[in-house]
């Protein structure tokens, strides 16, 4: 960690002494968090293979250089560490811990075009088909109303020699947005993937060339009593497996959510559902599937939620695949610094386990954030998942429940 403490104070001094020359105005920023949590049975039986108590901690700092209101240089680095851990958590707190640099990227505008060039988030389809940080290009198209984003999604380098840039993964994307009338937005979205021989890649090892596309529909309504979305996706495409066999992809998502706003009270819900592999066809993929970028948080227990340090077993977390879930829960403003959120989930598989099962169980949540201070916020969760035959893993079922707390601050 010193060393890079070092290092960034060597930038900043490189900046102080270059200002005279080349005038730029800092933005500074970050988010701290501290979580304490405990995760019990969650492989739904007595044997504790699945437990964890632990307390771990994540700092961001970001840093944006403004050159101009059209070129800003952003950058944003994170540290994550668990108390106690021999990188940085334990005595002496000198271990280098996980660091990265998560972001870094040019952010211009050339008449009505915006780039984003470097390493950079996006989100695609709320999650279900990416939500990461990824390095590759993003040239954006402004109008009056819509925006037209073209993405470049650099997967995997091949590297170099002979034909190593066959063995290159690309993701394409392309988001347009429309806003109709005042509270209605559309954004339909295309997503390909592709490598002329994609088995070098830890994602796809038993795949040569993969042609993968991902074409589908996000809509949002906003009305005075609360809002309204709707997600719809089918991937399709072909892949050709190192042993020559080609597979067919034919697979499919869908979801809907709503939200009822009632003075210092709101009711919501939302359910999804994604296509699973049937076992007796070989030569088709149907289960949705994202070779990497996929992630939609839902459940607490099973669906990673607010620790997200693992799901319980059966479960597909936030690759959302060959699964069927709802959800239905209240959320109440006690005070301008209370809010309780209380949820009910239900989950099973789409298609059976290898076990001839598919009920992944009832999960209930609750959920309690105050505001201590500005900025300062703690969240308490509790939850319990009433597990289903899919979830168990092993003869002696349990039930797996959660309770952790997370203080948390940006600024």
């Amino acid at each position: 960690m010193k060393k890079y403490l070092i290092g960034l104070l060597a930038v900043g001094l490189v900046f102080a002494f270059t200002m005279p020359v080349y005038a730029f105005d800092s933005e500074f920023g970050g988010y701290w968090r501290t979580r304490a949590y405990m995760d019990q049975d969650f492989n739904g039986s007595d044997t504790g293979a699945k437990d964890v108590t632990q307390v771990d901690m994540r700092t961001r700092l970001y840093y944006t250089a403004v050159f101009s209101e059209d070129f800003k240089f952003v950058n944003k680095f994170e540290y994550n560490v668990t108390w106690g851990d021999t990188v940085g958590g334990d005595i002496g707190a000198d271990g280098m811990g996980i660091f990265r640099i998560k972001n870094s990227y040019a952010n211009f505008t050339l008449g009505s075009f915006n780039f984003l060039v470097g390493i950079q988030p996006r989100v695609l389809h709320r999650g279900f088909v990416f939500d990461d940080d990824f390095s590759g290009v993003a040239m954006t198209y402004n109008g009056d109303g819509y925006s037209i984003p073209l993405i470049w999604i650099k997967a995997y380098e091949g590297g170099m020699g002979d034909e190593a840039n066959d063995m290159d993964v690309d993701y394409y994307a392309l988001k347009p947005t429309f806003t109709v009338g005042d509270g209605l937005k559309l954004t339909p979205t295309f997503v390909y993937i592709y490598s002329k021989d994609a088995s070098a890649w830890g994602r796809t090892t038993a795949n040569e060339t993969v042609k993968v596309y991902f074409a589908g529909l996000d809509a949002d309504m906003s009305f005075d009593a609360g809002s309204l979305w709707f997600t719809g996706i089918y991937e399709g495409g072909d892949a050709e497996m190192i042993t020559g066999d080609t597979l067919d992809v034919s697979a499919w998502l869908v979801a809907l959510g709503a939200k009822i706003d009632a003075g210092a009270a709101d009711i919501h819900g939302q359910v999804f559902y994604a296509t699973g592999d049937d076992a007796e066809t070989d030569d088709e993929v149907e289960a949705f599937f994202v070779p990497a970028g996929q992630s939609y948080y839902w459940a607490e227990i099973m669906g990673l939620g607010t620790f997200d340090n693992q799901a319980s077993s059966g479960s597909c977390a936030d690759k959302i695949s060959n699964i069927m879930a709802a959800n239905i829960g209240v959320g109440f403003k006690a005070s301008d610094d209370l809010k309780i959120t209380a949820d009910v989930w239900y989950a099973k598989l789409v298609e059976k386990d290898a076990n001839d099962e598919d009920a992944l169980g009832t999960e209930i949540d609750l959920k309690i954030t105050y505001n201590l201070l500005e900025n300062l916020n703690l969240d308490i969760v509790a939850a319990y998942l009433f597990a289903g035959e899919a979830t168990y893993d092993g003869d002696d079922s349990e039930n797996p429940m959660e309770l952790g707390t997370r203080l948390s601050f940006s600024f």
